[in-house]
């Protein structure tokens, strides 16, 4: 049985992570991450350390595309204060932030130095190409539930977002403003 496909503890049945495990839970993540933090962070929170399971992942995510910011800042703030408070939340950002920081500038530097090598384009073209795989491949596993087990509601949500936004270039915050309520009417009607 896979990851995915095992059951999920319940949430009396995880133990809360340390500040420590925050820290060192969410700085594993940038150590490894290019481009596509939020795979690598859903694989790490719900796989590897088994904080939150996959359909609570998806809930935080939204959450965190909602807020402003980052989306795996969000997330790292999120998901560390709902552990240990304030602290929790710092712990994960710091984590989250600490090897980013330090590998910008040096990144920087060198960049400044040789940015006119054609081998330095062609590295930049093969993150970005790797990065976007990455985002992709996430999609693909957020949306599993919706494609496992699909409603005309969810899958009408998805439509009126696609259109909004890649058909029509509507701004994704008006797009989200415009169907949160409605998928939230939705999923309460549901349940009637």
């Amino acid at each position: 049985m896979s990851p995915e496909t095992a059951p999920a503890a319940s949430e009396a049945d995880r133990p809360a992570p340390s500040l420590r495990e925050l820290f060192v839970g969410f700085l594993s993540v940038a150590v490894v991450a290019f481009g596509g933090v939020l795979p690598i962070a859903r694989r790490a929170v719900v796989e590897r350390y088994k904080w939150v399971d996959s359909d609570e992942f998806t809930e935080l995510v939204g959450l965190a595309q909602f807020l402003p910011g980052p989306n795996i800042v969000n997330l790292s703030i999120v998901i560390g204060s709902r552990f240990r408070g304030v602290p929790g939340a710092i712990a994960a950002f710091c984590g989250l932030t600490l090897a980013p920081a330090v590998f910008v500038i040096i990144a920087g530097t060198l960049f400044a130095r040789y940015s006119d090598e054609p081998a330095v384009a062609d590295l930049l073209s093969g993150l970005a190409a790797g990065a976007a795989g990455l985002v992709i491949a996430m999609a693909g596993r957020m949306g599993e539930r919706l494609w496992r087990r699909p409603s005309v509601q969810g899958l009408g949500v998805v439509a009126a977002a696609f259109i909004g936004i890649a058909v029509l270039g509507l701004p994704l915050l008006w797009v989200m403003l415009g169907l949160a309520p409605v998928s939230v009417a939705l999923a309460w009607w549901s349940l009637r």
